[in-house]
């Protein structure tokens, strides 16, 4: 992981929420531009109230492509960000029905958002052992 997304530390109660530089997180997915623009309406009156997960070592985003996407439109700076080592057993990854995929594995989705590909919007499906925390971060101070 980058030094540069180690800034900030936000107390979630359960895992750290991460300040993480914008430009260090790697998308494996392309998104819908509806659920976009909900994300974006919600952003607006909320800011940010829930952390994107991504993996420590590689930084590519497992949960959040619509918020990741959204803080882009908002010109952040930051995001709120949880790491995981995505070799945990508690770190699960499956697809969404009607994806087009039967099967598809964690190696599969680094592979991706390493590369310059990404797979369609709601190939990957993630769960994870631990509750996603609920945070309240105003836009305005993700944009330093």
């Amino acid at each position: 992981m980058s030094l540069l997304a180690l800034e900030g530390i936000v107390d979630s109660g359960t895992r750290a929420v991460i300040l993480a530089e914008h430009r260090i997180l790697k998308e494996h997915e392309e998104i819908k531009e509806d659920n976009l623009k909900v994300r974006i309406k919600k952003m607006k009156k909320r800011g940010f109230y829930k952390p994107i997960i991504a993996d420590y070592k590689t930084n590519v985003i497992l949960d959040g492509h619509h918020k990741w996407n959204a803080a882009k439109e908002f010109g952040l700076s930051k995001v709120p960000t949880i790491f995981v080592d995505y070799n945990e057993e508690g770190v699960k990854v499956d697809v969404w029905p009607n994806c087009g995929k039967d099967s598809i594995t964690k190696k599969e989705v680094i592979a991706m958002g390493l590369s310059d590909n990404v797979y369609p919007p709601k190939t990957s499906k993630h769960t994870f052992d631990f509750e996603i925390p609920i945070i309240s971060i105003p836009l305005e101070s993700l944009r330093e």
